[in-house]
């Protein structure tokens, strides 16, 4: 077991594809590790420790920056296959030979595409907040993503408070806990991004999600066991989204949160914690 946290363990570099890929491994060293892949704009340092260091508890868990996010060096891919492909390319690069595999709104749709193009080194899938090519609302930003990225805020990280928990007064408590978790870390931690890693994620985003025909047969493909999350009023990325996964996903089981915006996962980090080391275990 690490003696390392969220909070303590040190980013390190790596090199791949041409990439200086920046990432953090904490928890135990036996096991399959589980990679995390982060959401829109987002950093190791937006990863919950109430998630992160649960899942250490049981398994190894690694967090990267892909290309072009914060501290790892070039620029960002404008498709999601190509940011799987740096996602492919960092797991290599460790050596490592079989994973599980998370993916939190953009960071699912890029464990898909991974899992397309490397069948044989995902082991098990944890979809968050995400959806498939095709999905309802996912050409562009929702119309709710549109204002919550819009408007203004006294502080960088209130604008997650409307991003990932509902108005309510229990989800609204629970963001502020959320926040002051992912502020807790005050070493080495990540710089935010800069301004090309939007344009460049929305970009890839509005390709992955442009409609298609047979938009969902892809799906098929993906033979991994797949644990789909999500809250049930989640605005960013509509839950049709993910009733469509476990819909079409040949080996899916779907989990919905009440009460519950984009953020599911850091609004109960307790609970997911224990679905998703039920599910990585079974």
């Amino acid at each position: 077991m690490s003696t390392h946290t969220h909070h303590t363990a040190p980013t390190q570099f790596i090199e791949a594809a041409g990439v200086r890929f920046a990432y953090r491994r904490f928890g135990r060293h036996d096991g399959i590790p589980i990679v995390l892949n982060m959401h829109f704009t987002g950093t190791m340092d937006h990863w919950d420790p109430a998630v992160t260091d649960g899942l250490a508890k049981e398994r190894e868990v690694i967090l990267f920056n892909n290309a072009g996010i914060s501290s790892s060096s070039g620029e960002v891919p404008t498709s999601i296959e190509g940011m799987a492909e740096n996602a492919g390319a960092f797991i290599g690069a460790l050596g490592l030979s079989k994973v599980d595999v998370q993916g939190f709104s953009i960071g699912g749709l890029v464990a898909q595409a991974l899992t397309q193009q490397r069948p044989d080194l995902v082991r098990r899938l944890v979809l968050v907040g995400t959806g498939p090519r095709g999905g309802e609302g996912m050409a562009s930003l929702t119309p709710e993503a549109q204002a919550i990225f819009g408007a203004s805020y006294p502080e960088p990280d209130h604008l997650w408070k409307s991003v990932h928990f509902t108005r309510s007064e229990n989800s609204q408590a629970a963001a502020q806990r959320f926040i002051e978790r992912i502020r807790a870390r005050v070493v080495d931690r990540d710089p935010l991004v800069n301004d090309r890693v939007a344009p460049a994620q929305i970009e890839a985003l509005t390709k992955w999600g442009a409609p298609r025909e047979k938009p969902f047969e892809y799906l098929r493909n993906i033979k991994q066991p797949t644990l789909v999350v999500n809250g049930i009023n989640d605005v960013i990325i509509y839950p049709v989204n993910s009733w469509i996964l476990e819909r079409h996903l040949p080996n899916a089981q779907l989990i919905l949160y009440p009460d519950a915006n984009h953020g599911s996962l850091f609004q109960y980090p307790e609970l997911f914690v224990a679905h998703v080391n039920l599910f990585l275990k079974a």
